[in-house]
């Protein structure tokens, strides 16, 4: 099986011990290529430092997290958009909004959001999108900026209604360990909505799938959530991948 994480932070520092162990272990369980999300100005160059270390296995996005907006947010997107004319880059992210933790630049964070959704536009990218307590607020944006932008909502576990007007934007979901903890049927949502807009992804090292929640996350662990869904939608483990892995292609198809 060839199966894809669309998401994950391998360059963060908790994976400095075994980082190459860590990548091993993903390739061991069928992994062929993990894309790796920017988060701020300080994350670049270790970032791009993996994709060289790692000869193409991980692939890089170009963005500013919402967390990392701030009151010097047009210098971090200054920056950014300069990386992305000096460098190839597979995808814009990780972008959004983020209204858990603090709502003191709600407006400058729903402005970079549009900024760099706009990036992607212009430059024929798709996004990966942030949206912890503010789904509804990110797909209003998307709905009334009409860009016609493909991507993924990253980390998705929301309702039936919110899946269908992000498809509805001809978007898609990841779906991660999140879909394996108790009281969460992301399975239902799949079902309602079709295979068809929907890939994988970790957030490795954060999130870690049940078993190993608690745990540090990595690539190798989309095992058990490829096994989850294909449980939940009563069909083969290799179907789920290959959908999957098909919708990826299609999303993030200057990787391939």
């Amino acid at each position: 099986m060839e199966i894809i994480d669309t998401h994950a932070h391998l360059y963060d520092k908790t994976y400095d011990s075994d980082r190459l162990e860590m990548l091993q272990r993903a390739k061991e369980v069928g992994v062929s290529l993990i894309l790796i999300p920017n988060v701020d100005v300080d994350t670049i160059e270790i970032m791009l430092q993996l994709e060289n270390e790692s000869n193409g296995y991980c692939k890089p996005m170009m963005g500013i997290h919402p967390c990392s907006i701030n009151a010097d947010y047009q210098y971090k997107l200054d920056l950014a958009r300069e990386w992305l004319e000096k460098h190839t880059f597979y995808g814009i992210g990780e972008i959004g909004l983020d209204f858990f933790w603090d709502k003191t630049f709600k407006k400058e964070q729903e402005e970079a959001f549009l900024i760099q959704c706009n990036w992607a536009k212009n430059l024929e990218l798709p996004v990966s999108i942030h949206s912890r307590n503010a789904t509804d607020e990110a797909i209003f944006l998307l709905e009334r900026a009409n860009l016609g932008i493909d991507g993924v909502f990253h980390c998705f576990s929301g309702s039936v209604e919110q899946a269908r007007r992000i498809r509805n934007l001809g978007m898609n979901m990841g779906i991660g360990g999140v879909a394996t903890y108790k009281n969460v049927n992301i399975g239902k949502v799949i079902e309602e909505i079709g295979l068809d807009y929907f890939v994988f992804e970790t957030d490795a090292p954060y999130l870690s799938p049940v078993p190993k929640r608690g745990k540090r996350n990595e690539p190798a662990y989309l095992s058990f959530i490829s096994e989850k869904i294909a449980g939940d939608l009563k069909v083969s483990t290799e179907a789920i991948v290959e959908a999957f892995s098909n919708n990826s292609k299609r999303i993030f198809k200057k990787c391939f």
